[in-house]
């Protein structure tokens, strides 16, 4: 899928692996519920490391996307949410630049008070759009 990253003279740079925003062409738009660090047996991966939450859960983006016949390269929008951003912001980033080599899709980061379990430190939803 092409992609064009959104940029401006009147925005600062992004500081981390996201864009401003991202422009697509038509095509088949894939939603990706929101996954946390749990594995196929329905445990969670990484109790108190956030690296491997944040690996596991990508994990699991990737999957869903694959199920639609769609890659990380095709995502446009990701959310997440953490429980720390002071704590979790660069290791986060660290494990997403592995995932999302260039045009990095815009994206959201929210700190919550808690996920579906005490357990899980980080959730991420996407938005993929395929070529049609």
């Amino acid at each position: 899928m092409a992609k064009t990253i959104l940029t401006s003279s009147k925005l600062s740079a992004p500081a981390g692996v996201f864009s401003a925003g991202v422009s697509v062409p038509a095509g088949r738009m894939v939603f990706v519920s929101g996954q946390v660090s749990r594995n196929a047996q329905g445990e969670t991966v990484g109790k108190g490391d956030i690296r491997a939450q944040t690996t596991q859960t990508m994990e699991n983006v990737k999957t869903v996307l694959e199920a639609a016949g769609a890659t990380i390269d095709d995502v446009v929008k990701v959310t997440v949410y953490v429980t720390n951003v002071k704590d979790q912001l660069a290791p986060i980033h660290e494990v997403r630049a592995k995932y999302f080599k260039n045009d990095y899709p815009a994206s959201t980061l929210v700190e919550v008070k808690g996920l579906v379990s005490e357990d899980l430190l980080i959730e991420i939803e996407a938005i993929a759009v395929v070529a049609s």
